[in-house]
């Protein structure tokens, strides 16, 4: 930690400083030319903003030369994007803005470069922090699952795991601020240790993104970006709780930010308390109760030659395990975690920086990760805390933007990892002791051909050595494993309102620990690894198709992804002294195909009309089905909007509903699903207070109190139906400090 920050400032220090650059302009209302006061302006790759002033004017100071993206962005007005050259010391940039409610694109960090989503070969989805508020899920992993294609195994409201396209656990990588999360993934019941608090939004790539993340990212990535610094010259804050009727829940954070033209920092501390939910029925599932606090803090320097950021994030989650050992003991609903919980707790330190050197720019970041997880169980048991593990995982990544042209650019770059499990005091250790160690070079390149055809292609090669200790029921393991990942894809513009982007990967990813070397109860089953396991290889083709006007957007995706050697757990005939069975690691061939469809129509500036479906089947080459597979689902919601109502401000009523299709093709030890229909509503608005406008909201999730079981859910074999009707209510409250 002393040595992160002592290089942190020392760069600060001895770098030369080039000569400094800024933009400014104007923005201006394109149909009336009235000036937009408070627009927001935003640099990317500057991490940098402002607002514009009365006048509609703004000015960006202390910036590098070179080519960059800038963000205009304004509520009821289309987001413009533009590429600007800081090639002289003042660069002037005046800016028409349309209004529109429908927004196209925004700028994009997940896909390698700073780019706008439609100059992106992967399509990249995005859901921003207010829409996380919005929906009125006690759990962030469930806001996730409302984009077409992504969905969320759950035991409960408080243990949930994304499932993108059919592939889950160590298929898929969750990132936090662009890190890749370490945290005993494996499992349906280990949820990554992340929450929506101080976020700004979130971007998510559906299908195989190895080429850019290497191993575990063949089903997709989550990539969960950190708030937008103060604009420059401010310090301001926020206030946020939510209160939920079903869980007796509450979820609060508050944050204070500041920044200037050369330094920015902010810190946020939040908390979640939920008691057992209740399911249609009005009966409170036991010991699905969950607790949690947490902390981020940052600080930052932005200079000419370079941007320099360091991140702190501590997440502390107790999280209530309905199992059936616990049933009996819970006896009332409560808060507290006192019987059968995982104790869970996580700091990730990290420095993210980027180095401007005349053509080139470098990118230098690095992790450290540290996670404990502990099972507290019963006093019953041999002992009450069964299991404590920590896992410690350093990152880095050094990334170069070779010199490239308006119509090109090349990116050379190496990444790696070193991880260690050490079992800690207690009687079971699920995993053995283990060291894991990742290293990876990759090149990517997008070159414009003709204006309208953009393409992106890139090769990474990974080397991967796992090596365990021998434990007495779990000999040890000693493994290298060594792939090839690669990319192509292109986007054509048929026209600015049209456009289509085909994408095809290889990626792949490696057995994890658990898959090797597994022997014992895990949960409520005997789980066994396979030490013979070999890496899984995806093969996927993407295709799909973008269209826009001032009134109608339509996104249409497909997919097929073969898998060879895909790892899955599945129960055999052999049996423990207890009678039960065996549930062994295995491997076999199987595909992944299906496509979403998502449809927006304003067909007036009132309202707005939303409909998606997603479709998905998954099989073994023996016909049997994949399992955690999601039901095909139906969303639709009708919104009426007003930007101005009185006193209030940015106003809405919604009504939307989720049908979900039946589940007739389960794996081989899950059983059909039924299907079901949610009902949900929510109003809204922004009330201007001390010169502040505070955001109000209610939703209404399962208005009708159905009782249903989803496919997804971990809780199905036990009989417990998911959540019933749940009100909650959202409360943002900005105040600015200076």
């Amino acid at each position: 930690m002393k040595k992160i920050i002592f290089i942190f400032f020392v760069l600060f220090l001895f770098i030369k400083v080039n000569a400094q650059n800024q933009i400014k302009g104007r923005v201006t209302d394109k149909t009336n030319n009235k000036a937009l006061s408070f627009a927001n302006v935003y640099l990317p790759e500057q991490n940098k903003g402002t607002l514009t002033d009365e006048k509609g004017k703004f000015k960006l100071s202390n910036l590098p030369k070179g080519q960059f993206k800038i963000q205009f962005s304004y509520v009821g007005y289309k987001t413009i994007i533009k590429t600007i050259l800081t090639d002289t010391s003042e660069n002037v940039l005046n800016i028409e803005m349309e209004p529109a409610i429908l927004q196209a694109e925004e700028v994009v960090v997940s896909g390698g470069t700073h780019s706008t989503q439609h100059e992106n070969a992967m399509k990249i989805e995005l859901i921003q922090s207010k829409e996380i508020a919005s929906i009125g899920t006690p759990t962030f992993t469930e806001a996730i699952a409302k984009v077409p294609g992504v969905d969320m195994i759950s035991k409960g409201t408080g243990v949930a795991k994304p499932v993108i396209r059919g592939l889950s656990m160590t298929n898929i990588l969750m990132l936090n601020n662009g890190v890749k999360m370490e945290n005993f993934q494996f499992s349906e019941n280990h949820p990554f240790i992340i929450d929506e608090f101080g976020t700004d939004r979130i971007e998510i790539i559906k299908g195989p993104a190895s080429l850019l993340y290497g191993s575990d990212a063949v089903g997709g990535v989550i990539n969960v970006l950190k708030e937008k610094p103060a604009p420059v010259g401010k310090i301001i804050g926020d206030f946020n709780t939510q209160y939920h009727s079903n869980t007796q829940g509450t979820a609060s954070n508050i944050g204070v930010k500041g920044s200037t033209e050369q330094l920015f920092w902010g810190i946020r501390a939040g908390l979640k308390s939920h008691t057992d939910y209740q399911d249609g029925n009005g009966d409170y599932v036991p010991n699905t109760r969950f607790n949690e606090n947490s902390l981020k803090a940052n600080i930052g320097i932005n200079q000419p030659f370079g941007l320099f950021r360091l991140y702190y994030d501590y997440n502390q989650p107790k999280l209530g395990m309905c199992v059936r050992k616990a049933i009996p003991l819970t006896t009332e609903n409560g808060r507290e975690n006192k019987i059968w919980y995982q104790d869970l707790t996580n700091h990730i330190i990290s420095s993210r920086n980027s180095l401007f050197l005349g053509k080139y720019k470098v990118d230098l970041n690095a992790a450290f990760q540290m996670n404990n997880r502990r099972l507290q169980t019963d006093e019953n048991m041999p002992a009450f805390e069964m299991v404590n593990m920590d896992l410690n995982t350093f990152s880095y990544e050094a990334k170069t933007y070779l010199p490239s042209k308006a119509n090109s650019e090349y990116i050379v770059g190496l990444q790696g990892a070193n991880k260690t499990n050490r079992n800690n005091e207690a009687p079971n250790h699920v995993l053995p002791d283990a060291d894991v160690n990742d290293f990876s070079v990759f090149g990517l390149v997008q070159y414009t051909f003709i204006e309208k055809l953009k393409t992106q292609a890139g090769i990474r090669y990974d080397f991967r050595s796992i090596s365990t200790e021998a434990e007495t029921n779990k000999e040890a393991v000693d493994k290298d494993y060594s792939n090839v990942s690669a990319s192509a894809g292109a986007t054509y513009e048929v026209k600015e309102s049209f456009l289509l982007r085909a994408n095809i990967a290889s990626a792949y990813r490696t057995p994890n620990i658990a898959e090797l070397t597994q022997n014992g109860m895990h949960g409520a089953r005997y789980e066994q690894g396979n030490p013979d396991l070999t890496s899984q290889r995806n093969y996927e083709a993407d295709l799909s198709a973008h269209y826009h006007s001032k009134y109608v957007m339509v996104d249409v995706s497909g997919f097929y992804n073969h898998v060879n050697n895909y790892i899955f757990i599945a129960p055999t005939n052999d049996t423990i002294a207890s009678g039960d069975k065996i549930y062994r690691y295995s491997q076999t061939n199987a595909a992944l195909y299906g496509g979403e469809l998502s449809i927006d129509v304003l067909p007036v500036n009132w309202l707005n009309l939303n409909t998606s479906y997603a479709y998905l089947i998954g099989k073994q080459e023996d016909g049997n089905y994949l399992p955690f597979i999601p039901q095909n689902k139906l969303r639709f919601e009708v919104k009426f909007q007003k930007q101005e109502l009185a006193i209030l401000k940015n106003s809405f009523f919604k009504v939307g509903g989720l049908f979900a299709a039946k589940q007739n093709n389960p794996a081989m030890f899950e059983t059909e699903s039924d299907s079901y229909f949610l009902l949900n509503a929510g109003i809204g608005t922004e009330i201007k207070w001390a010169k502040q406008m505070v955001l109000l909201s209610v939703q209404a999730n399962n208005l009708l109190n159905e009782t249903y079981i989803d496919h997804l859910s971990t809780l199905k074999g036990m009989g417990y139906y998911n959540i019933g009707r749940n009100f909650s209510i959202n409360l943002k409250v900005p105040f600015g400090i200076k």
